[in-house]
């Protein structure tokens, strides 16, 4: 047995890793725990030890995500917000969803399961609290769109783009340009609508 196998916390990442494979693969509804166990080669009672249900595999996701969300809010919120930090603020964000684009994924065709687990009012709340950092709730209704685009723009990029093979770093790079514009135009106050 490799030390590997008895840290906890590899088996738990190994077993985050498959189901959300398994889950993209098969659907969540057509994938059972013993099939997870299967993949991984560990006996039920193993598996249990870390996750009960399957319910309690998937909630994981969207409690690490949550995290990462939680950890830049908090880092955007003890700083003045100027257009500097709230840019920095997307790069941050930038590279926590494309740490986390098997859940991105997962969401994004697992509607019904975000229901039954109530998990997609996490990932809303975390993307209105970080809307929140990059706009003030009294600015025109543009400047609002923009600051939910910025953020929807890097979500969409690795999530429902599709592309002919991009790598992370050309998708990374392109909607970071996109959705620096956005709040560089709220800060110098483009209207393309004014004439």
């Amino acid at each position: 047995m490799t030390q590997t196998s008895h840290n906890p916390d590899s088996t738990r990442e190994r077993i985050q890793r498959t189901a959300i494979e398994l889950f993209s693969d098969n659907g969540y509804e057509r994938t059972s725990l013993r099939e997870i166990a299967e993949q991984l080669g560990l006996t039920k009672a193993a598996l249990y030890y870390h996750f009960k249900t399957k319910e309690d595999i998937a909630a994981s996701f969207f409690d690490s995500y949550a995290a990462d969300v939680d950890a830049i809010c908090e880092w955007g919120e003890a700083l003045p917000r100027t257009l500097d930090n709230r840019i920095e603020l997307l790069r941050r964000y930038a590279e926590v969803v494309r740490s986390h684009v098997p859940v991105m994924k997962f969401m994004q065709h697992n509607q019904a399961a975000l229901t039954t687990l109530d998990r997609g009012s996490v990932f809303r709340q975390r993307l209105n609290r970080l809307r929140d950092l990059l706009v003030e709730d009294d600015a025109p209704l543009l400047h609002r769109l923009r600051a939910w685009d910025a953020l929807t723009t890097l979500y969409s990029a690795w999530v429902t783009f599709r592309g002919r093979r991009e790598s992370d770093v050309e998708l990374r790079d392109a909607a970071l340009a996109i959705s620096e514009s956005l709040i560089e135009a709220n800060a110098k106050n483009i209207d393309p609508t004014s004439k």
